[in-house]
C-alpha cells in the first residue's frame, strides 16, 4: 500500500481545526520551552554526546510502540529486536507505516521527520531508502545535546535506580548544556523482598552504596535516607513508583515490619500478608521523606506486564508485551494519601493511570488532598502509555477539567527512551490549543484568547516550572 504525497501532511495548522486554535497554538503554545519531567532518557548517551548516526537507532532500539505496531503487521522477529541490518529493520518499520493510518505511530513518524529532518515526504516503502540516507546524514551531525536543543527543551528528568552513582549526571552539568538534565528516584527494585535472590542482591548492592550493611529494617531506613539526600544534592526532586499490580496499602505495625525483614534475612520464605505490609511501610516511608524534601512523587498505575511469556524468554523483558489493567486502586490511594495527609506529611504527588475507564476515578481521588500549600498540590498525570494520543489526551483533558482545575495541570511528558520523541509535546499543545478552541466556538469560555492563551502557555510549561522548583538547588 502506497500513500500519495502530493500534499504536505503535517502543515502549520496540523490538529488545528479552526482560527481561534491557530492563534492560541502560533502566538502562545508554540514557542514555549519544554520541561520533561518524566523519561527514560539515558543519561550516559547525554554525557557522552556522541551523534545518534543511525535513524534505526534513534527510532526503534528501544520504542515498544513501534515493536507492537511492526508484529501486528506481521513483520518477522528478526526486523524487530533481531539481527538484522539496521537498514533492514528500518525498511520493515517503512513497511509498516503507511497501515499505522489512525494509531498514533503514523502522526508521530510523520512530525518527527518534519521537525527533526525537515522531511514532509510520507515514509513507506517507495520512500524509505531517500528518507533512511537522508536522515543519517543529519543525525551524524547531530549530539544528543543538539537535539534536545534543537527542540528548545529546558530540563529532562531521566529515571534512575536509587544504587545509581549520577556519574554521568554530574558528567553533563560540567559540559553547560543548553539542557538540565536531572534524576528521578524510582524506588521500584525496593519492593521485590518476594523475589528473595534478586533482592537478596540488590539489597548487598545497596548496602555497597552506603558503606553499611543492612541487616536490618532500621538500617534499610537508614540506607534509604542516604540515598535520597545523595539524589537530592545532585539535583533531584522528583521520585517515581511504578510497580505493575493493585497498589494494595494494607494495615501493619513497625515490628511486624522490622520481623518480616529478619525473615527475609533469614531467608524465610514470606506469606503474601508479609511481602504487603513490608511493601506499605516503604511505601509510607518513601512518602514521608518525600514530603520532608519538597519532592514531587508519581505514580504510575495499572499496567499488566511481560503478558507473553515466549516473547519475554526470546527477548527479554520489556519487550513490548505489556498492557492495560483492571486492578481497583480507589481505595488504596485513599489510605495512603489519607494518612499522609493527616500527618501533614503528604508530598505534592502526580498519578497517572493506564486504564481510561478509571479517568474520573484518579481526577477525583486527587482533588480530595489538596491544600492552601501550593495550586495544584495533587495532579492527575497526563494521558499515559496508551492513552498519549489525541483520543486519549482529549479524554484526559475533559475529565480533568471537569473534576479538577485544567488551569493548574503541570501538562505534557515524553516518557520515552528516545532523543527523537520530543515532538509530542508539540502534539500535546496542537489538540490542548484546539480543544480550548473548539469551547470558544460553542461559547462555552469566553472569547477572550489573550486570558485563554496565558492557561495555554502555564500548562506547557509555567505550572511546571512553578510546580517542581527545579531551580532550588
Amino acid at each position: 500500500m502506497n500513500l500519495i504525497n502530493s500534499k504536505i501532511f503535517i502543515t502549520d495548522n496540523f490538529l488545528l481545526q479552526s482560527k481561534e486554535a491557530e492563534i492560541l497554538f502560533h502566538e502562545y503554545a508554540k514557542n514555549m520551552p519544554i520541561i520533561d519531567y518524566h523519561n527514560h532518557l539515558s543519561a550516559k548517551q547525554i554525557a557522552k554526546n556522541k551523534p545518534v548516526e543511525n535513524i534505526t537507532k534513534a527510532w526503534l532500539s528501544e520504542d515498544h510502540y513501534k515493536w507492537r505496531g511492526m508484529r501486528a503487521h506481521g513483520i518477522d522477529e528478526m526486523y524487530i529486536t533481531g539481527d538484522a541490518s539496521l537498514k533492514d529493520k528500518f525498511t520493515k518499520w517503512a513497511a509498516t507505516v503507511p497501515y499505522t493510518l489512525r494509531n498514533p505511530l503514523f502522526h508521530w513518524t510523520q512530525l518527527e521527520l518534519k521537525r527533526y529532518f525537515d522531511i514532509d515526504t510520507i515514509l513507506q516503502p517507495h520512500t524509505a531508502d531517500d528518507i533512511y540516507n537522508q536522515a543519517n546524514t543529519v543525525l551524524a551531525q547531530k549530539t544528543p545535546a543538539d537535539l534536545l536543543k534543537q527542540m528548545k527543551v529546558e530540563i529532562v528528568c531521566t529515571t534512575d535506580d536509587p544504587t545509581d552513582s549520577l556519574e554521568y549526571h554530574r558528567q553533563i552539568k560540567e559540559q553547560n548544556f543548553y539542557t538540565k538534565v536531572l534524576p528521578t528516584f524510582r524506588s521500584d527494585a525496593l519492593f521485590f523482598i518476594e523475589n528473595t535472590s534478586e533482592f537478596t542482591s540488590y539489597i548487598n548492592k545497596l548496602g555497597a552504596c552506603v558503606n553499611f550493611s543492612i541487616d536490618s529494617i532500621e538500617n534499610l531506613y537508614k540506607a534509604i535516607d542516604v540515598r535520597i539526600d545523595f539524589f537530592h544534592e545532585h539535583g533531584c526532586r522528583l521520585s517515581d513508583f511504578g510497580i505493575t499490580g493493585p497498589l494494595n496499602v494494607v494495615d501493619y505495625a513497625e515490628d511486624e515490619v522490622a520481623d518480616i525483614f529478619k525473615k527475609f534475612l533469614n531467608k524465610v520464605t514470606l506469606t503474601e500478608g508479609e511481602v504487603a505490609k513490608y511493601r506499605t511501610s516503604i511505601l509510607f516511608y518513601l512518602s514521608r521523606k518525600y514530603h520532608e524534601k519538597g519532592w514531587a512523587q508519581q505514580f504510575h498505575l495499572g499496567p499488566i506486564r511481560n503478558n507473553n511469556k515466549r516473547l519475554v524468554e526470546l527477548c527479554g523483558a520489556d519487550a513490548g508485551c505489556d498492557s492495560i489493567g483492571d486492578f481497583s486502586f480507589a481505595e488504596s490511594m485513599s489510605k495512603l494519601f489519607g494518612q499522609l495527609d493527616y500527618e501533614n506529611k503528604l508530598a505534592k504527588t502526580i498519578c497517572y493511570n493506564l486504564n481510561p475507564s478509571h479517568n474520573e476515578v484518579f481526577a477525583s481521588m486527587m482533588g480530595n488532598f489538596n491544600t492552601g500549600e501550593l495550586p495544584g498540590k495533587m495532579q492527575w498525570g497526563s494521558g499515559w502509555w496508551y492513552l498519549d494520543q489525541k483520543d486519549g489526551i482529549e479524554k484526559q483533558l475533559n475529565a480533568l477539567s471537569n473534576i479538577s482545575l485544567l488551569s493548574h495541570f503541570v501538562g505534557m511528558l515524553t516518557d520515552s527512551r528516545s532523543f527523537l520523541s520530543f515532538p509530542r509535546h508539540e502534539y500535546f499543545r496542537r489538540i490542548l490549543c484546539d480543544l480550548i478552541a473548539e469551547d470558544v466556538r460553542k461559547g462555552l469560555v469566553p472569547d477572550d484568547l489573550e486570558f485563554l492563551g496565558g492557561m495555554v502557555q502555564d500548562i506547557c510549561y509555567n505550572n511546571a516550572l512553578n510546580y517542581f522548583k527545579f531551580n532550588n538547588n
